[in-house]
């Protein structure tokens, strides 16, 4: 039996320790994904498949065409070249999703505890060709949360750093800034409250990096903050209180409103 690929030192390694607690609902979503994936698709290809074969006999019937076993081996190939091509091509992104989907699970399951706090939160935010990945509403204000899952190097520190310039990870410029995407959801969110609600409340983004060391270079960049996700409840609870009960509740029904409102259309 053969043994399982160890991973090399040149491997990247993933910043998820633990995976992320479940969902509500996950369990019946796992049980219809598996009766579509299981039970019902393998089923539905095969009669498609018998009802192209079908299609070509009754052809080579009604036109007395010979067998063409070259022509279809041929088309057979080019047909399964195409799909190992997608599937190679996909790949990457389709690892990245998963690692993005984790760290995503994660940081919000550590975001659901805040609730206790006082705390609103919200997951997901769509808005005009993206997404703000959380909300926080709370006694401390409102925050946007980026969460940034990156593979961590196979050797060395994994360590975010600043410079004049933004964010280094692991030494390296990010290819999008980080900074300027979350200052644009942040301000997008205050606009979005201020028309709502008609009170311009100031929104703070913030920038997490599961598993990552964030350096105070990084830290303490003015107006965001840059951190590891255990480490936001401490610098909450330093934050003095920017909003009372009223506001909190009224930020918090107008974002879910909005939210609801962007799913029906």
């Amino acid at each position: 039996m053969p043994s399982k690929q160890q991973p090399t030192a040149r491997d990247p390694r993933s910043p998820i320790k633990d995976k992320p607690l479940r969902l509500p609902g996950q369990s019946l979503e796992e049980e219809r994904a598996a009766i579509w994936d299981d039970k019902l698709e393998p089923y539905a290809i095969q009669a498609l498949f018998f009802i192209v074969t079908a299609m070509i006999e009754w052809w080579r019937y009604w036109t007395n065409m010979p067998p063409l076993p070259v022509l279809f081996s041929l088309v057979a190939l080019v047909a399964l070249a195409f799909t190992v091509w997608r599937t190679w091509s996909y790949w990457p992104r389709l690892k990245a999703l998963r690692l993005g989907i984790e760290g995503e699970k994660v940081v919000g399951q550590y975001l659901e505890r805040l609730r206790e706090d006082g705390y609103h939160v919200f997951h997901d935010v769509k808005g005009p060709n993206f997404n703000v990945d959380h909300v926080l509403i709370g006694p401390a204000g409102l925050f946007t949360i980026e969460t940034k899952t990156r593979t961590k190097p196979a050797r060395g520190d994994a360590h975010v750093t600043a410079d004049e310039e933004g964010l280094l990870v692991a030494g390296q410029r990010p290819d999008r800034d980080p900074l300027v995407q979350a200052r644009a959801q942040a301000s997008w969110i205050h606009q979005q409250i201020k028309e709502s609600t008609g009170k311009a409340m100031p929104v703070k983004p913030v920038i997490v990096f599961p598993g990552w060391f964030i350096e105070p270079s990084a830290q303490q960049l003015p107006n965001i903050w840059v951190l590891e996700p255990k480490a936001l409840p401490a610098f909450l609870k330093n934050e003095n209180a920017r909003m009372g009960p009223e506001d909190v509740r009224l930020a918090a029904f107008h974002l879910s409103r909005m939210i609801r409102s962007g799913e029906r259309s």
